[in-house]
């Protein structure tokens, strides 16, 4: 099932910003990763702002290191930090 079937499904419009931003919502509050990501793929910044804050959250550099490959200036920014904070207590 793609983003438009899900969207389909639950009666909202994919051009409806208001129930985009709720389902941002929603799935930030439920910690659901995988629907954070289909949303911020198709084009929700709000979307990729939570996927970011709760990878961060979580510490999941993997998740991290796909976003900034992607083009995520905030997770690539959260990246090296961590690298600095990791150097800063190794040395």
């Amino acid at each position: 099932m793609n983003r438009n079937d899900h969207l389909a499904m639950l009666g909202i419009a994919d051009s409806d910003p208001d129930a985009i931003g709720q389902l941002v919502e929603l799935a930030a509050e439920h910690g659901d990763m995988e629907e954070l990501r289909r949303l911020a793929d198709a084009g929700s910044k709000d979307a990729a702002d939570q996927l970011v804050e709760l990878a961060q959250e979580r510490g999941d550099v993997g998740e991290m290191r796909r976003l900034a490959s992607g083009g995520n200036q905030d997770a690539a920014n959260i990246l090296t930090e961590m690298a600095e904070e990791a150097d800063d207590s190794a040395g």
